[in-house]
């Protein structure tokens, strides 16, 4: 949606959108109930020109005036875009806490529910302006992986701009389009590659396929392709890369701690601790923790790591960090014979631990 000297690309924006409003053979998408929901970047890219910016900042803060500036003018552009197929669109900004946080993932939910029985076009993007280093997303794939998951979205169409997975670069003699990518074994060998051509994005192959793993992972069907052939994907023919769905879905509040949460902290396990944990999918418990690393308070997401530092599995702490040195390679018979009944109680419950 970017240029390579920053900015918005409006023959592209328009392109996209003229795409998703004939993307139906009725040419209404939402004539047929099918609905759409958008996830975008480009706010702080289209900021970078009125601030007088010709390469996208680092710093976090300069990002955040220019996404300040430029969210205003991504929703004036699609919002005039989409007028010209008589849709209104809504901007929703998200951040991480929107998505792991129990009541500000209800409200995202009704917010996105209410804008589509409304038959208006969410636009999504991350909440620049505001997010900090420990509440982002990290990029738009991700976030429209656990947006399509918020929304229990039928399709998630990734938009790149290359037209699919290629074995290695399609510039290249030698390499091969991948049609499907069935599980893990279809990913081996191949060569993904860096970011996008245009150098102002943060996403790249790799993040796509790390969306199409989240995304499939929750049961939910990807397609990764070209903006070029956006009319052609939604109309489900084969273009592209498609990633077929797990046939498993896991349990909702286990797929957000996994994929939408960031560790607060780690909590390094002895081999024991890692086989029960991990083979017998049992709770932790404080002996057989070996160290702790971070500042977290109960209830926060932390890392479990084996003894080579490794993450094994993801889980919500009942203690603050403060609370546990005292406790460690202690049974808690032990801690509730010298503390009182409220430490007989586990470091991790094992319906608060996701595996990695």
């Amino acid at each position: 949606m970017t240029t390579t000297g920053g900015g918005l690309d409006d023959e592209r924006l328009d392109a996209l959108v003229d795409a998703l409003g004939t993307s139906t053979p009725g040419g209404d998408p939402a004539a047929d109930g099918r609905e759409v929901v958008l996830v975008s970047s480009g706010a702080i890219a289209a900021g970078l020109a009125p601030l007088g910016l010709n390469r996208r900042p680092r710093d976090l803060a300069t990002q955040q005036a220019a996404a300040s500036v430029g969210q205003g003018l991504l929703i004036g552009r699609y919002a005039a875009a989409f007028a010209r197929h008589g849709r209104t669109v809504g901007q929703v900004l998200l951040t991480l806490d929107d998505v792991t946080r129990r009541a500000h993932y209800r409200n995202a939910y009704r917010t996105l529910r209410k804008l589509l029985d409304l038959r208006a076009v969410p636009i999504v993007n991350e909440n620049d302006t505001v997010a900090t280093e420990e509440i982002r997303f990290g990029d738009n794939d991700r976030l429209a992986a656990l947006v399509a998951a918020l929304v229990d979205a039928d399709l998630l169409v990734l938009l790149s701009d290359v037209d699919a997975l290629w074995t290695g670069d399609p510039a290249r003699p030698g390499s091969d389009r991948i049609a499907e990518v069935r599980d893990e074994a279809d990913l081996a060998g191949i060569d993904i590659g860096g970011s996008g051509r245009s150098g102002v994005g943060t996403g790249g192959m790799v993040t796509k396929v790390e969306a199409a793993r989240i995304a499939t992972g929750f049961g939910i069907p990807v397609v990764l392709t070209s903006a070029a052939q956006a009319v052609a994907a939604l109309a489900g023919e084969p273009v592209g890369t498609f990633f077929h769905p797990s046939l498993r879905r896991p349990a909702a509040r286990l797929f957000w701690l996994a994929h939408a949460t960031s560790p607060r902290g780690r909590l390094h396990l002895d081999p024991g601790a890692v086989a029960a944990v991990v083979d017998r999918r049992k709770s932790l418990l404080p002996a057989g923790i070996t160290a702790v690393d971070g500042a977290f308070t109960a209830g926060d997401p932390v890392d479990l790591v084996d003894t080579s530092g490794a993450p094994v599995a993801r889980g919500l702490v009942n203690y603050d960090a403060v609370e546990l040195p005292g406790l460690l390679g202690r049974s808690t018979a032990d801690l509730a014979a010298a503390l009182g009944p409220a430490y007989e109680r586990e470091v991790v419950h094992r319906d608060d631990l996701v595996l990695l």
